[in-house]
């Protein structure tokens, strides 16, 4: 009994860091520099990982458990995903986990995914080198999971209602047209979500949906919510050992925070009045495109 006579008391649920990485690569482009981690340094986190004794899980068997407590997790366990669809995550990425027998999920923005064999145009993100279908198809039947950040990189939570579907649903029906097969988990553009996306997203077949929240994610978490830990080009090497160790960052679920709640408010007030909240710079012109690689 809890000494405070309410019932039994409640083991707080073990805190599971899912790590989520952009691109892996020594020269990345300025706008997304300071969210890319170098190769050698994304090496010694995931030694560090096996050498604390952390096993990294695929994301489904995360989702299994926060569904059911019949599918335990281990006592120490992570997750990798990786956002956007860069091209390092097959020349990078996937070679050192194949070598540690690691796997992870990809999450990709449909609209800056190549065509095989046709030069890079203009597109929704800025310009970097991004994966094409061959190469996602390859990574797709060597195991690693595909998943879905929508077509074009929004901020869903500003959006209209009729908008939601070309992102949401279509995403999903361009990855399956592609890989042949059904696909279910989701991330939301830099994490931004709401109720009412969250409805959709789950109405659009996707069985789970990783947002960030710079915080441990649990068993007891939301599948439609899942709190990820955002790794930087600064995330040192003692951030990092605390995550490992399950310290350093709330563990969910946890409430909305009133400044989140007033950071959405305030971006829908942008869109509304025609001056949205930039999160990334704009693209270049299609003259440019090459340099999307």
């Amino acid at each position: 009994m809890s000494p405070w006579g309410a019932g039994p008391a409640v083991r707080p649920a073990a805190p599971v860091p899912v790590l989520l990485y952009h691109s892996v690569c020594d020269e990345p482009p300025g706008w997304i520099a300071p969210f890319t981690v170098r190769p050698r340094a994304f090496a010694r986190q995931l030694d560090l990982l096996a050498d604390r004794g952390v096993a990294v899980v695929p994301l489904s068997r995360l989702v299994a458990a926060q569904r059911s407590p019949a599918a335990p997790l281990p006592a120490r366990c992570a997750v990798l995903t990786f956002d956007d669809g860069f091209a390092d995550f097959h020349t990078a990425v996937a070679p050192l986990l194949a070598a540690r027998g690691l796997t992870a999920t990809l999450y990709l923005t449909t609209g800056a995914v190549r065509r095989p064999g046709r030069p890079a145009g203009p597109g929704p993100l800025p310009p970097a080198a991004m994966l094409d279908w061959d190469r996602v198809r390859e990574l797709d039947a060597a195991g690693f999971e595909i998943g879905g950040h929508t077509a074009t990189h929004p901020q869903l939570d500003t959006l209209p209602p009729a908008a939601l579907a070309p992102e949401i649903e279509g995403c999903r029906r361009r990855i399956e047209d592609e890989l042949g097969h059904r696909v279910t988990s989701f991330a939301y553009p830099h994490g931004y979500s709401g109720p009412a996306v969250r409805r959709r997203t789950a109405r659009a077949g996707w069985t789970s949906a990783a947002a960030v929240r710079q915080g441990f994610s649990s068993a007891a978490d939301e599948p439609l919510r899942i709190a990820r830990l955002m790794l930087r080009a600064d995330t040192g090497p003692a951030e990092f050992a605390r995550w490992a160790a399950g310290e350093g960052a709330p563990v969910a679920p946890f409430p909305e925070g009133a400044r989140t709640r007033g950071w959405r408010a305030w971006r829908r007030l942008r869109a509304r009045l025609r001056v949205p909240y930039e999160a990334l710079p704009p693209p270049h012109p299609a003259g440019d495109a090459a340099a999307r690689g």
